[in-house]
């Protein structure tokens, strides 16, 4: 092979930058160019496949070595009407030969299986982007229900991009002929078809979707080789048609990941494997008591398959009672879990409260959506900090951890798990839409480099009265966390009273006394403010003078990529910004205050109308400026830097 180089040089997360150009090797007559980055959106019908045909794609990709983000889009209705706006889900993927951080802003390449898919995405399609379209399915009556007049494959509205226009649903029926499957059953298979061109499109492995496609219709072997067949004849086409001259490679991105073993994984698995992985290391059992609500459910999925080791899922009647249960669990001497959404978290705050005077371990994982009521079931949004701050009757602090990306969930689940254990409380651990569906790369941890979770159960009495008689005290505490103990019901002598009326400091009696309230609301309090948390780190490089910047932006969540993207931009076109970011918003890092006082101007990039900004403003008295977008959708790094410019120049 022999290659000619071009590139352009800036490193912009979300910019197809550092392109090759290199001839042969892409089948006859046929040009390969290397990319350094590449962002794919497949788009069709909720019924299409896309989500399915974007993580065989995305897996494939993994394999391969890249560095990738995902961002699955969806309705929310189970199945919306065939051809309509409202219908059509997408899944954008962005993969690189170096460290990424975003989906990207907008597709290089637009998969549209039909009008309402190509009408839903265009605007998102810079000009010069591929489009790649199902002809088949541009006739007057689908272009009609999305308010298409003149086909705009033919009426020069789409002359800014390079349009490929293939009949997706008639090659892949003549393709399946020899299987007897009816018309509408070959045309499922159109979205493998769709995969194969784009596999063959961008150099991706094959084996092992072919293998996953065996396997999943492993009980119906003519519609697996059906599906096999049209991937392949997809890869074909590709090879074969003179439509496509040019395919593309990306390189594995080995300098972007430190030596390990590897593993594409979204959010809500890295999470239930986190919380998996913490009751294996604090030796206890895992309950989840849980209720199915978007975008939580696959957390359920996911923990209902690992019975063997020790995991008990009870997917119960509604959201109060899969809490319900769950306390009931922490109080047997289990790990205990409930998963929801924040309509789910209304519902189960009476329960929190009750975890709060209890003083047992409850981790309550809220995968946040768009809002309020049941607001948008499959958009995200980072719009439940405060009710996860304050959605309690009475003075009830709960400590709050949120990952700040897909496979960071893993860590924070056992962050989350630690605080609860340690300090016997309920834990917020709050995700959000965004990173629950999407997926980047995972360093798989060996098991030696998880944290020690082991807890010690009460096993005998704690106090000594003055006549000198020996009795067990549930509300006795440890001097450092303030933690009490944990006993297990059952265990003779440790019998000890349950239930939400004021328990009096140590004894745990009820008490209505007014100064052992005030004691004891101050003391959950004091608990929690005393959590150790690591320090916030800043991203503040110098300049050649030696001076930091003087505006620092401040994050939360899953706002880190795109944060860290917008930074990358505005450092690359020579301004100065440093950036942190919150893991742990209840208690704050102690340090916290003095990073903030350090800068003249503190931004902050929020999915909500300025949740994280009110609560430092209150808490340290500084100006935290908003910087707030509610549309369902994460932040595109362009915008958010160019927002991030304007405060500094402001």
């Amino acid at each position: 092979m022999t290659s000619q180089v071009s590139s352009t040089a800036e490193q912009a997360d979300g910019a197809l930058v550092g392109e090759q150009r290199t001839s042969g090797d892409g089948g006859p007559g046929k040009e390969v160019r290397r990319l350094d980055r590449v962002i794919i959106r497949f788009a069709g019908d909720s019924g299409d496949g896309m989500q399915l045909t974007g993580d065989r794609f995305t897996s494939e990709t993994a394999s391969f070595g890249n560095d990738l983000s995902t961002l699955p889009n969806f309705p929310a209705e189970i199945r919306a009407p065939a051809g309509t706006l409202p219908g059509v889900s997408s899944f954008q993927l962005h993969f690189a030969d170096h460290d990424i951080l975003t989906p990207g802003d907008a597709p290089n390449v637009l998969v549209a299986m039909n009008p309402a898919a190509l009408k839903a995405n265009i605007g998102d399609v810079p000009r010069g982007a591929e489009i790649i379209v199902n002809t088949d399915e541009f006739t007057k009556r689908p272009m009609a229900k999305v308010g298409y007049e003149t086909n705009p494959l033919e009426d020069g509205s789409l002359s800014a991009y390079h349009v490929h226009p293939v009949p997706l649903t008639t090659l892949t029926i003549e393709a399946l002929k020899e299987f007897g499957l009816s018309r509408k059953e070959a045309e499922r298979s159109k979205n493998m078809f769709a995969l194969g061109l784009l596999s063959w499109m961008y150099h991706r492995p094959t084996e092992g979707t072919e293998k996953f496609l065996r396997a999943k219709f492993a009980k119906k072997p003519n519609i697996a080789e059906a599906n096999v067949t049209a991937f392949r004849a997809g890869w074909n086409f590709g090879e074969t048609t003179e439509d496509f001259a040019t395919s593309y490679e990306v390189a594995p991105a080995t300098a972007a990941f430190p030596t390990g073993t590897y593993r594409n994984i979204s959010g809500n698995l890295a999470l239930s494997y986190g919380l998996i992985a913490a009751a294996r290391q604090a030796d206890l059992p895992l309950y989840l008591g849980s209720y199915p609500i978007t975008p939580a459910s696959d957390i359920l999925h996911e923990l209902s398959k690992h019975k063997n080791f020790g995991v008990r899922t009870f997917q119960a009647e509604d959201e109060i009672a899969g809490i319900g249960a769950a306390l009931g669990a922490a109080f047997g001497g289990s790990l205990a879990v409930t998963t929801t959404s924040g309509p789910g978290v209304a519902l189960k705050s009476e329960t929190i409260g009750l975890a709060v005077s209890l003083e047992l371990p409850l981790l309550i994982v809220d995968i946040q959506r768009g809002g309020p009521s049941t607001g948008l079931p499959t958009k995200t949004e980072q719009a439940d900090l405060l009710q996860a701050m304050y959605g309690r009757n009475g003075e009830a602090p709960v400590p709050i951890v949120a990952p700040k990306t897909p496979a960071d969930c893993f860590d924070a689940a056992l962050d989350a798990a630690r605080i609860a254990l340690t300090y016997r409380t309920p834990v917020f651990l709050l995700s959000d839409g965004y990173l629950a569906n999407g997926s980047e790369p995972w360093r798989i941890p060996e098991v030696d480099q998880l944290p020690d979770l082991r807890v010690q159960f009460a096993t005998g009495p704690n106090h000594r009265l003055a006549d000198g008689t020996e009795v067990f005290w549930p509300y006795k505490r440890d001097p450092e966390s303030l933690a009490r103990p944990w006993a297990i019901p059952g265990t003779p002598g440790l019998e000890h009273r349950i239930g939400g009326i004021e328990k009096q400091d140590g004894t745990g009696n009820i008490s209505y006394d007014p100064a052992n309230h005030d004691f004891m609301v101050r003391t959950r309090q004091a608990k929690v403010d005393g959590i150790d948390v690591p320090d916030v780190e800043v991203d503040d490089p110098a300049d050649e003078t030696g001076e930091g910047a003087r505006t620092l932006v401040l994050g939360w969540g899953s706002t880190y990529g795109p944060i860290t993207a917008a930074v990358r931009r505005v450092r690359g076109a020579g301004q100065r910004i440093a950036q942190a970011h919150l893991r742990h918003l209840n208690p704050f890092p102690g340090n916290l205050g003095e990073v903030l006082a350090r800068y003249d101007k503190v931004i902050v990039p929020e999915m909500n109308l300025g949740q994280l900004a009110t609560l430092l403003r209150a808490r340290y008295l500084v100006d935290a400026r908003s910087h707030t977008q509610v549309s369902g959708m994460p932040f595109k790094a362009e915008q958010l830097a160019e927002a991030l410019k304007e405060a500094i120049n402001d």
